[in-house]
């Protein structure tokens, strides 16, 4: 399979790439820093001695950096069997990107958004293409206030953090709800509490080990097992219920409005 990861230099996403690398899969790496991109390219090479791997560097914290981004992907392949997006940030300060936008937002939701949308035509190129959203447990504490979506109002740094796992889903779900019958599947997973930088940034406890970490995104990309399942929310490898409200149609859809509206801001203003 032909794999997009996102944010794989650091935590779940390195650890599910090597993963993905001892299957044998063809992988294309994203990171933002390109030092980090390029020694983790060689690590995973030297230990599993899969050399078919490609990398991407962009900020997710910029749109335009984004959208280069997607159009490059499409310079080093013709499909795409996955696109993980698993990159994500917490800031304990309110942080407003270049595009004037909250960065927990921005990067955890916005950027994926964006990326996953551009590279549909290569997804539709696959007989088994997978989008695979990592959200997180927290999403049960976030809120959709389109009035307070960048912060405008108050910002906290565990509520943006919510808020913008909440958002993964309410895309995941959408995205399936518009594509299955293209034939591309979207699911969200909850990776479990695992001791990652993120965890001890915002939260300053340890948790589950990165390869426990690893373990739900793996089984969504590749598992034959749920070839056949998309709009849901895995725990543990299994469809777990979530904040009540993910599976609102009219929520789904003024959402996902929204979201195209802050693309469509940035990159035709």
């Amino acid at each position: 399979m032909k794999i997009l990861i996102t944010g794989a230099t650091d935590g779940i996403g390195s650890f599910s790439a090597m993963e993905l690398a001892k299957q044998g899969h063809e992988l294309i790496l994203h990171g933002r820093n390109p030092e980090k991109l390029s020694h983790t390219k060689k690590k995973i090479i030297e230990i599993t001695k899969n050399e078919k791997i490609d990398t991407v560097q962009a900020d997710f914290s910029s749109i335009k950096e984004v959208d280069t981004m997607a159009r490059s992907i499409y310079n080093i392949t013709n499909h795409l069997d996955v696109v993980l997006n698993n990159a994500g940030v917490f800031n304990k300060e309110l942080v407003l990107t270049v595009d004037g936008y909250e960065h927990t937002m921005a990067v955890n939701h916005l950027a994926h958004f964006h990326l996953t949308l551009s590279l549909i035509p290569l997804l539709e190129k696959s007989k088994d293409a997978r989008v695979v959203n990592v959200s997180s447990l927290a999403h049960q504490n976030g809120k959709i206030d389109f009035e307070n979506l960048h912060c405008e109002k108050h910002f906290s740094a565990y509520s943006a953090y919510a808020t913008s796992k909440l958002a993964n889903i309410l895309f995941s779900n959408e995205l399936s709800n518009r594509y299955s019958e293209s034939g591309i599947i979207s699911n969200s997973l909850h990776p479990g509490v695992i001791d990652t930088k993120l965890l001890r940034a915002g939260f300053s406890i340890k948790g589950a080990s990165l390869e426990e970490g690893c373990d739900n995104s793996v089984y969504l990309a590749t598992s034959p097992d749920v070839r056949r399942t998309t709009g849901k929310y895995f725990v543990k490898r299994s469809p777990s219920p979530t904040k009540t409200n993910t599976d609102d149609p009219e929520l789904l859809k003024k959402f996902f409005s929204w979201s195209e509206n802050q693309i469509k801001k940035v990159l035709f203003k």
